[in-house]
């Protein structure tokens, strides 16, 4: 038989098969011996092959084969360094929420996440949440951001998930297609769910006032069917966004805006740091180039980890 992988909870997989059916699946055993470097060989949103097969009164799955898969979003495993942790594949999109405090989202994490979504060929689209609670000071650096990132090419809407204000602009972009919320914890990937299909009611928590961070309200990646004929990934907050598997060089093609420019620097392999006659230099100075862009991509280039308290 053959489905598509719903939910993943580490060693027990729900799939959903091709006539609609779910089912509990474990993976065959030789899975984990086969080089995949993912602490998670099967991810939600992987094609699946799997056999049925009876225990007692129960009917469970066997997954036997993975599909190829189109595109998929990674990140450094939190418990093991050298390993990755794969969040979600076939992705047709995926929505970053941000919001500029409780919990804040600073700009070095949101261009880690660019950055490896254009690794893998993922569109993004930047949803700006809590804009209800925003001050004139605040609206001011939402406008300066989204006037950055629209810039660049990444489209950007400003949404109000509790009231559900602009939350119709989302659901128009997600019909037909499988899209992932991602964010810090408590950005409201799950109030936004839940303002799109208000029959789902997923669990959403408070934010922890102590250390202004959202309350860690989902698990394990979870794919859901609306009724809008859409599919949505709900993920697990993410802290930090460390990049993996990326050589030096190939980072700065990685930013839309750098990518355009680097033919006109003198050096094919130019890394934009202290060569001469660099574009990228030369476009930062003219400001032509964000400052904070260009920042990240050192930080990046240098191998610093991510941190959500850095400053922008």
């Amino acid at each position: 038989m053959d489905g598509t992988v719903y939910k993943s909870t580490g060693s027990w997989y729900t799939v959903k098969s091709s006539e609609g059916a779910f089912y509990e699946c474990r993976i065959k055993g030789k899975f984990r011996t086969q080089g995949i470097k993912s602490t998670n060989p099967v991810a939600v949103g992987d094609h699946v092959e799997f056999e049925l097969e009876k225990i007692g009164d129960e009917t469970l799955g066997v997954i036997y084969k993975i599909g190829e898969r189109k595109n998929y979003i990674v990140r450094k495993s939190v418990k093991l360094s050298k390993q990755t942790h794969i969040i979600a594949s076939n992705l047709d999109q995926v929505f970053l929420l941000i919001t500029l405090n409780n919990p804040p989202t600073f700009t070095s994490f949101i261009d880690r996440f660019l950055v490896t979504a254009e690794a893998y060929d993922i569109p993004v689209v930047l949803l700006f949440n809590k804009m209800d609670v925003y001050g004139p000071e605040e609206k001011g650096e939402v406008a300066y951001l989204i006037d950055l990132y629209t810039k660049i090419g990444y489209p950007c809407i400003q949404i109000e998930a509790k009231t559900a204000k602009n939350v119709d602009k989302v659901k128009e972009l997600m019909v037909g297609k499988t899209s992932m919320f991602a964010g810090h914890s408590g950005v409201g990937k799950s109030t936004l769910v839940n303002a799109l299909e208000p029959g789902m009611q997923l669990k959403t928590a408070e934010i922890s006032e102590q250390h202004l961070q959202g309350q860690h309200t989902t698990t394990f990646a979870e794919m859901y069917d609306l009724s809008f004929d859409a599919r949505i990934i709900d993920t697990p907050g993410i802290k930090g966004f460390g990049i993996v598997d990326m050589e030096k060089h190939e980072i700065g093609n990685y930013f839309p805006e750098f990518f355009a420019l680097k033919s006109e620097c003198k050096f094919n392999n130019c890394l934009h740091l202290d060569e001469p006659k660099c574009a990228i230099k030369e476009a930062l100075e003219n400001d032509e180039i964000s400052a904070s862009r260009y920042r990240s991509y050192v930080q990046m280039l240098m191998g610093d980890e991510d941190n959500p308290y850095r400053e922008r």
